[in-house]
């Protein structure tokens, strides 16, 4: 029997690292492959010169994931962030559309998803940057690709601040967090600055983070839309060869009416649903332990029904989800219900062939 992910991450947490936390407390683990008895992972270190002092963590954790049952081979890799380098002056981001013959899609990404909905404030975001860290714990080699240009909130959320690279003033070098190739153009930009753009500059800003991005080779990539249908959307799915969209809504009559819009917009736009994904589907008291509706009660699983599409998840309203999301480390990357229950999601759609 293959050895599993959780006796992975079982064995790594019983590896100590300098700071007394270990490796597992610590979320330096990332990028768990298994491909039969061999596992590869890779340890990040917070900066190059924590990293020289954890040659001895990296031996240690190589050992006590060798001595699983069913494992013959290990390869561990030690990383670190460095400080990003300034992008030179001559590196812009967006502008009209530069004609381009072929695809938007990466070269080296298997499959592209769209996380959209039809109106804000239904977490979209949020689900978006957990299902990219569940994916990525799952052994997935994912990128998140933040096109949500006018309300970029995902830096903030996986705890990024600093500006990416370009060595060559074309090509930007993504960062990395929690396991996942990140890009967004709250990156480029000042964390309080609007973007002021109309459509043209939209498409241009899109077009430059996935064709100039330094993705590499991905599973899967995520792309936050933003809210609505408009012209991210219609270019993303268009010009990029996306493989599925996965629509967020509230249970409430409101968020419903614009999640119908959303779906129709993929319709007609020839892109598979994957699937619904109903948040903040009940809150639970955290102290009597009683349960509100405060959406409303089974509004997307009678939708998914209606609409003969799966109904991939129903994700409670949670305070952790957000104290964790505002904190820059998503729930999914730690333990607890919401991890596993954004684990759940991430296995349906590994096993479904969607990631």
């Amino acid at each position: 029997m293959s050895v599993t992910t959780e006796q992975i991450r079982a064995a790594l947490s019983r590896v100590a690292i300098p700071d007394g936390k270990d490796l597992i407390s610590g979320d330096l683990v990332r990028a768990i492959q298994i491909d039969g008895a061999v596992v590869r992972f890779v340890i990040e270190a917070p900066s190059p010169e924590i990293a020289r002092l954890m040659e001895p963590v990296r031996k240690a954790a190589e050992a006590v994931v060798a001595d699983l049952p069913g494992v013959s081979q290990v390869t561990v890799a030690l990383t670190a962030h460095g400080p990003a380098a300034k992008p030179p002056s001559g590196l812009k981001i967006g502008g009209h559309m530069k004609p381009q013959t072929g695809s938007l899609k990466p070269s080296g990404v298997a499959r592209i998803l769209a996380i959209g909905s039809g109106k804000g404030g239904v977490g979209k975001s949020t689900v978006s940057s957990n299902l990219a860290v569940a994916l990525a714990r799952a052994g997935r080699r994912v990128g998140l690709l933040d096109a949500d240009i006018y309300g970029p909130s995902q830096p903030r959320m996986m705890g990024l601040s600093q500006k990416p690279e370009s060595p060559d003033g074309q090509t930007i070098i993504p960062l990395m967090a929690h396991g996942v190739t990140f890009m967004s153009i709250g990156l480029m930009l000042p964390e309080e600055k609007a973007v002021v753009w109309r459509g043209p500059m939209l498409m241009g800003a899109l077009q430059q983070m996935l064709s100039q991005v330094a993705w590499g080779e991905l599973d899967v990539l995520l792309v936050d839309l933003p809210p609505g249908t408009g012209d991210v959307a219609m270019t993303l799915c268009q010009k990029a060869q996306v493989s599925g969209a996965i629509v967020v809504s509230t249970p409430q009559d409101v968020a419903l009416l614009d999640a119908r819009k959303a779906l129709d917009m993929f319709e007609t736009l020839k892109t598979p649903v994957l699937g619904l994904i109903e948040n903040m589907a009940v809150f639970t008291c955290p102290h009597c332990g009683g349960q509100s509706h405060i959406f409303g009660s089974g509004g997307t699983v009678a939708e998914a029904s209606a609409r003969g599409v799966p109904l991939l998840a129903q994700l409670p309203l949670d305070l952790d989800t957000r104290l964790a999301g505002d904190g820059g480390v998503p729930i999914a990357a730690g333990d607890g219900p919401m991890a596993d229950a954004y684990a759940q999601l991430a296995d349906g759609l590994i096993k479904g062939g969607m990631a």
